[in-house]
């Protein structure tokens, strides 16, 4: 018997799951998006966040890479332009704890480059290597009962038209309407939470100036620790030999759209080196803006009953503030877990797997979930959550674990770690973990960036600003 699986959206979490149903055998994998999808790595309109900085964490990196066995996604994304930055040695972290010492030890390694090329690479992989078929098509709603899903409902005109499926997975991202889809099944109740710190992020993309092109990302992180908004700034290369310069700011410390303001922004932080860089180098684009930035998580997995035939992944079962960088690599967690059930399976009408896959992409999102919403309740004009007792006993032990990694390599490893998706948060709390935390860092703080002579130069060369 043939069988189809329909797939809601045609960005990263989309394409993987396609990509998983293929290699286990559907029939007809059908990827429907709104978005008249880019011939090329280009912004499109059904990515609120693409103008603005990603990471694709080592953590993501190697799921997505399960994920597509033999594709070689990593050495297809750095072929294509994408940089590999060492979390130990090719970074320049300021915290609220002081900046990170850089270690000639090897440590994990991210990716970066633009949001668009990640979705570009990764679409083409997928069309390449399988018979998945991406149409355009705005889902309007799911076709079938609360007790099984067996297709959608497009948009067409002249009237909705619905399409069969054995299995529909919601892969639609930050503006998913799956409540509103389950309601019209029957299916009410789901509980859902919002942190909203209010952050605002602006984004500009530079030419890398000659001679720069090996320069560390370079990273001023928000505080929030201090009572006041948060306001941070990255410069991290992409591809095209360009610089993507993304500013952010909680409630009441927005950074502007204007070019004057940008610079003046950046080099108004605790430390002016982002804005330093920038003053030398061409921009390429406007400065843009996204206030898409809220925490939302959707407890699907905590509903009495849920339909047979129906997955939801990615941004539309746990959205996360983007300045964690951690939504992409989730997306691909939970991708996992559907192609790990399916295995189990054998088959898309098996009884239950529905739900398992619901709860395990659940679980694989918890530990982000943490991350992201402890650190934004502690800004001021949050809405959603306020800190708790517990939540200020473990703030007090990660400060203190941040402030012993400025020149602790087994403290900043623990946390590399984690913020990288690597291990759990109870990496954090291993024995030499716990150990590097109490004693402290054993080198004095350093009160200015671990920069080489060389890197040094580079930066003397573009500073316009006089600072």
């Amino acid at each position: 018997m043939s069988r189809r699986a329909v797939v809601i959206g045609a960005g990263l979490a989309g394409a993987l799951a396609a990509a998983v149903l293929s290699a286990a055998g559907a029939d007809e994998v059908v990827v429907l998006d709104r978005d008249e999808l880019p011939e090329g790595p280009e912004h499109r309109k059904g990515l609120p966040q693409g103008r603005h900085a990603h990471l694709l964490m080592p953590g993501g990196m190697d799921a997505m890479e399960e994920l597509l066995p033999g594709a070689h996604l990593r050495k297809r994304l750095l072929a294509a332009g994408a940089h590999e930055i060492s979390l130990s040695s090719g970074m320049l972290a300021l915290t609220p704890e002081g900046w990170l010492r850089r270690w000639r030890r090897e440590g994990p390694v991210m990716l970066t480059c633009s949001r668009a090329l990640v979705d570009w690479v990764l679409r083409e992989t997928v069309r390449e290597r399988t018979s998945v078929e991406i149409r355009r098509g705005v889902v309007v709603g799911l076709t079938g009962s609360a007790g099984r899903v067996r297709g959608v409902r497009i948009a067409a005109p002249g009237g909705d038209r619905d399409l069969e499926a054995d299995l529909v997975v919601d892969a639609s991202g930050r503006g998913t309407r799956v409540v509103g889809w389950l309601d019209g099944l029957g299916l009410t109740g789901v509980r859902e939470r919002a942190v909203d710190s209010g952050l605002v992020n602006a984004s500009r993309v530079y030419r890398i100036p000659d001679g720069a092109q090996r320069f560390p990302l370079t990273i001023v992180q928000p505080d929030p620790y201090a009572a006041r908004p948060g306001r941070s700034a990255m410069v991290m290369p992409i591809e095209g030999d360009r610089w993507l310069v993304s500013c952010g700011g909680s409630r009441g410390g927005e950074p502007p759209a204007d070019p004057e303001g940008f610079l003046r922004y950046a080099l108004a932080l605790p430390d002016p080196i982002v804005g330093r860089l920038i003053s030398g180098a061409e921009p390429l684009t406007d400065v843009h803006l996204s206030r898409s930035t809220s925490n939302v998580r959707r407890y699907l997995e905590e509903l009495p009953h849920w339909p047979e035939g129906f997955v939801v992944l990615g941004d539309a079962l746990a959205t996360f503030n983007p300045a964690y960088g951690h939504g992409m690599s989730v997306a691909a967690f939970g991708a996992r877990v559907l192609g790990r059930e399916l295995d189990r399976a054998g088959d898309l009408h098996t009884p239950g797997l529905a739900r398992r896959v619901v709860r395990g992409a659940a679980r694989s999102a918890d530990a982000a979930w943490s991350m992201a919403v402890s650190q934004d309740v502690l800004y001021p004009g949050v809405r959603g959550g306020r800190p708790a007792a517990g939540d200020r006993v473990m703030t007090g032990y990660m400060r203190r674990m941040m402030r012993a990694a400025t020149g602790s390599y087994a403290a900043a490893s623990a946390i590399w770690d984690v913020t990288s998706l690597l291990a759990p948060p109870t990496r954090m709390f291993r024995p030499g973990a716990v150990l590097a935390a109490v004693a402290g860092s054993p080198l004095p703080p350093s009160v200015s960036p671990p920069l080489t002579a060389a890197e040094r130069e580079v930066l003397r060369s573009l500073d316009r600003t006089g600072v």
